[in-house]
């Protein structure tokens, strides 16, 4: 039986899409797509099925290519978007996370999540001043093709999909330095009057990573609007949390140009972060106090969604507009504005919790890449935006560290090694803190490596823990009245 058949029968055929009248359509419709000829055999049926393509010339052997065909090959067991909308909101008018788990694991079960790649990412935990700090390793989205890279500046940009969080991502081929997305489906919802998307991300960072998508292909922004859509989406999918970046580069996520949030299933260090002390807030019913986080934030929390949207706008509308130069806040500088906040909206019992943590997006001669962004000596570790997911406690490092954490392990025990100069000076530190021995250096350096990002969320963070920086944080609380 040739991998063709295989496929058919043990993948497409078993999906129960499709009945066994359809056999010889699929076959013919799959070999339309790696050849009729030259069959190879491999374990993985997929990898099998590529392998034939390429032998076939029906593909080149380039990384974009082969991404191409795997997601053409799953888009044969992945349901059309019409069938799987009406199948996800037959599910949850029944149970919202009957739905969410049949979406969930149809995204897993199609290669659109990639899970094989997740899986390789490194990823533990340290214990902080903070309480313990989520430490991840990138090891899963694949490096950019080179020839991708070479050709993307003699490409013809047709500036179809706008962008990859745009809906009309749902189905595309793909293109030289632009994502495979055959096997990509969206769900369909209504959000302030408006459509949206729903999708899981194909490398996700934590449980269900989930992210909402406006139809609209328009610019980031923070308002009123968007913790009205924050406590809408937390009605809609009450298991999720969700936030969204900040809408302005420096402090904000990679992506400003399409208006979107980020959710999940998974409780983040700061959502487990206590309330240092409590304040007040001129907003009757609403709850609110300054957590006990490195990054400065104020969390809500109320039975009324109505007055939490109306005390988180209270405190966005405060900030956007406050200075403090003693500590070097400042709302502008002559027209360009540098303040804006992050808001993660959840559920906790019967109560929403909107936490909103401030951000200023300054930069000056002592700190070019930001005031409030990783300074220079932790930039070996992490020199990239602070973005959602990082503000909430989980670090998303590079890829690079796998290989030079275990350089400077080899420098830390005396050994020959190729460590980056970058972490020189940091690694000339942990040889005064410790002993260093082949028990405990992975430990150790793992450790101090989440400690290092602890000081990356402390830069972040507009009101330091210190005496001036909460007395200039109490401050602002009282502005608010």
């Amino acid at each position: 039986m040739s991998c063709v058949d295989k496929f058919v029968d043990q993948i497409v055929l078993a999906d129960n899409a499709y009945q066994e009248l359809d056999r010889t359509y699929l076959y013919n419709r799959v070999c339309a797509l790696v050849g009729d000829d030259n069959h190879q055999e491999n374990d993985d049926l997929k990898t099998a099925l590529i392998e034939t393509a390429i032998k076939n010339n029906k593909i080149e052997n380039d990384q974009t290519a082969k991404e191409i065909l795997n997601d053409q090959l799953m888009d044969f067991i992945t349901p059309l978007p019409s069938k799987l909308n009406e199948k996800f909101w037959n599910l949850y008018q029944k149970d919202p996370e009957n739905a969410t788990s049949y979406f969930y694991q149809m995204s897993q079960t199609n290669d659109y999540i990639k899970v094989k790649a997740i899986a390789k990412n490194i990823s533990y935990t340290v214990p902080t001043n903070y309480g313990n700090l989520e430490i991840t390793i990138n090891l899963s989205k694949p490096e950019k093709d080179p020839k991708a890279i070479a050709l993307a500046g003699k490409q013809i940009q047709t500036g179809y999909p706008k962008c990859q969080l745009c809906l009309e991502n749902e189905g595309y081929q793909g293109r030289l330095g632009y994502p495979a997305r055959s096997n990509h489906r969206i769900i369909r919802f209504t959000l302030g009057g408006q459509t949206w998307g729903f999708q899981y991300s194909p490398y996700a960072y934590f449980n269900e990573h989930a992210i909402f998508l406006n139809k609209i292909h328009q610019p980031m922004i923070i308002n009123q609007h968007t913790f009205n859509n924050l406590i809408e989406i937390t009605k809609i999918f009450p298991q999720y949390f969700v936030g969204s970046n900040a809408d302005l580069p420096i402090v904000g996520g990679s992506m400003l140009s399409h208006d979107h949030y980020q959710g999940g299933r998974h409780d983040f260090p700061m959502m487990k972060a206590p309330i240092a002390r409590e304040i007040e807030i001129p907003v009757e019913g609403v709850k609110a106090g300054i957590v006990k986080w490195p990054m400065s934030t104020i969390r809500l929390t109320g039975s009324d969604p109505d007055k939490l949207v109306k005390a988180a706008t209270l405190v966005h509308e405060n900030w956007m507009n406050y200075s403090d130069e003693s500590v070097d806040v400042r709302a502008f500088t002559n027209e360009t504005r540098h303040h804006t906040v992050t808001p993660i909206a959840y559920h906790k019992g019967d109560q929403y919790i909107l936490d909103i943590v401030l951000r200023d997006n300054q930069t000056s001669t002592d700190y070019p890449d930001g005031i409030f962004h990783p300074h220079k000596d932790v930039q070996h570790i992490k020199k990239e935006n602070i973005g959602l997911i990082e503000v909430m406690g989980r670090a998303i490092l590079p890829a690079r560290l796998k290989t030079e954490l275990k350089e400077v392990e080899r420098y830390l025990l005396n050994r020959p090694n190729k460590m980056a100069e970058y972490h020189q000076t940091w690694a000339d530190q942990l040889k005064k803190k410790y002993e260093f021995n082949d028990n405990n250096v992975t430990e150790i350096v793992d450790k101090e490596t989440g400690l290092v990002f602890a000081r990356v969320l402390e830069d972040a963070g507009v009101f330091k823990w210190n005496d001036q920086g909460q007395k200039a944080f109490d401050k602002f609380i009282r502005s608010l009245d």
